[in-house]
């Protein structure tokens, strides 16, 4: 964890054009609180990137999943504050750690630990590792992270045998809502 990237960074949640507006005049976000989402639970955005952001709103009309109509993007400035960056090295060993704890309490318990999908798509052990990582520090008395960000290599070569992909992106999960210092409207 740390507070080395840039104090701000601009960041788009796809959702309903409804709530979009609600949010552009004051609403709050809902955190998402998932068993499988990728990051913990918290309010999901993609890092300079709304084109992303208004494709998973449409995706997630098409697939009926939440109550999308009209799908839309907002804006939203996020201070970073205290980050759990998976991009870098650092968050490397609280999440080994956070995973021993996890597995040790499932050992205990004699059940098994959650498992991401074989397309990654859920990760529900990954989000198990997460939670348990934001109670260790509670527990310790640690500061709270304000946002997790994570690099996602996703969907098909963008030319035969690319390693670069269409759908690859950078999600910022933040936790903390004051963490948000600004919505704004995407242009079309």
């Amino acid at each position: 964890m740390h507070r080395l990237s840039s104090s701000f960074v601009l960041g788009y949640h796809g959702c309903d054009r409804d709530v979009a507006e609600k949010l552009l005049a004051g609403s709050e976000f809902n955190q998402s609180q998932n068993v499988y989402d990728w990051l913990g639970p918290g309010i999901y955005f993609w890092e300079a990137n709304p084109q992303r952001g208004l494709e998973y709103a449409a995706l997630l009309k098409r697939l009926g999943r939440g109550k999308i109509r009209k799908p839309a993007v907002v804006g939203a400035v996020i201070e970073l504050g205290l980050c759990l960056d998976l991009t870098t090295s650092t968050s490397n060993e609280p999440l080994v750690e956070a995973h021993k704890k996890l597995s040790s309490i499932h050992e205990e318990a004699d059940l098994a630990l959650p498992e991401n999908s074989g397309d990654m798509m859920r990760r529900d052990l990954d989000c198990a590792v997460i939670r348990i990582l934001h109670k260790i520090r509670e527990d310790a008395g640690e500061q709270q992270i304000d946002t997790i960000k994570g690099a996602f290599i996703e969907g098909e070569p963008i030319y035969p045998n690319s390693g670069f992909r269409t759908e690859t992106h950078i999600q910022i999960c933040v936790r903390t809502p004051q963490s948000i210092k600004g919505v704004f409207r995407v242009r079309s």
